[in-house]
């Protein structure tokens, strides 16, 4: 089978195709075939060695696939031919991958592959990033930075479902007709967002900011929240760490709270298949519909993760494996 390889710690660049031998499902595993594979931020970490996981060269990247299922254990509800979405971790931009029946999620038959392959890393990132550790209500108002990327977008839809009222902030007039696309009711630029969001709150503020991006728009998210607001901590796609001066949240009562989600799913055994079932509601409710934006053969996969370090994407960035 073909897979995508990173083989040395260069970046984008340093990932080529190759063929390795087709899997074996050991027990209790889905084999599946892959037709599409999701791009993140974590796949660009990689291919620097920046990552918190960092295995021996030379590895697969990939964490999130669409596809059809070869083989499955006879008690996991999934069976060969059936559509799949699925987490895998490691190992996803191939012809080929093996998961855990806890991880993949049958496909409706109105998403295509692609759709799928957007669906695990972000929307289960953001389905515990904002009813977990956000405690978000119907009420609401969510400040989303990033908004046309694929955590963006996720996160609009996953908030929208709920009720809440979502301000995109985008750094482009095509991002942010990306973003009010995805469903946000206002998508603003980054310059001036804070004073932007107090307008359109009447002067309040909001009520959860999702930042993905840190930098130096780190403050003024803390300015943009009302009292007992939430900044809900993604990563770091800026590259810059912020810190945090914590009178700034003494003095207004908020809170900056961290969202690690694969460190807190993992630790749980099922978890992940609890939200698989919150996100088949939305998904039946029509509520969740991935916007993809750059579609890449597999020969062309260091120039798709090279579009995230960019900072191009407009919608999810998607391998088309077969």
């Amino acid at each position: 089978m073909r897979v995508a390889q990173i083989t040395d710690l260069t970046g984008p660049q340093g990932v080529s195709v190759a063929d390795r031998d087709a899997l074996v499902a050991a027990a209790g595993q889905l084999l599946i075939d892959v037709h599409a594979a999701g791009i993140n931020f974590p796949d660009l970490l990689m291919t620097r060695g920046e990552y918190q996981v960092k295995p021996e060269l030379p590895f697969v990247p990939g964490s999130e696939i669409a596809g059809v299922v070869v083989s499955a254990p006879a008690d996991s509800g999934f069976a060969k031919g059936d559509r799949v979405a699925a987490f895998t971790l490691l190992g996803g931009i191939a012809e080929q991958a093996l998961t855990s029946p806890e991880y993949a999620i049958k496909l409706p038959d109105t998403f295509t592959f692609a759709q799928g392959a957007a669906l695990p890393m972000n929307y289960l990132t953001m389905e515990f990033a904002l009813l977990r550790r956000g405690g978000i209500k119907a009420s609401d108002t969510v400040l989303i930075h990033g908004a046309a990327g694929g955590i963006g977008t996720a996160g609009i839809q996953i908030a929208k479902a709920v009720g809440a009222t979502v301000i995109a902030v985008a750094s482009t007039a095509e991002k942010r007709e990306v973003a009010l696309a995805a469903g946000a009711d206002h998508a603003i630029p980054v310059e001036g967002f804070r004073d932007t969001a107090k307008q359109l709150t009447g002067g309040r503020g909001v009520d959860i900011v999702v930042d993905p991006v840190g930098g130096d728009r780190f403050t003024d998210s803390l300015r943009s929240l009302q009292a007992e607001g939430r900044l809900l901590v993604i990563g770091f796609t800026d590259g810059e760490i912020p810190t945090v001066k914590v009178n700034r949240l003494l003095l207004n009562n908020i809170d900056v709270r961290g969202v690690g989600w694969g460190a807190f799913a993992f630790a749980r055994p099922g978890y992940i298949g609890t939200q698989w079932a919150s996100i088949a509601t939305l998904i039946e409710s029509g509520a969740i519909n991935p916007p993809v934006g750059s579609v890449y053969p597999l020969e062309e996969v260091g120039e798709a993760i090279a579009e995230l370090g960019a900072r191009r994407a407009q919608g999810k960035v998607v391998i088309a494996v077969r």
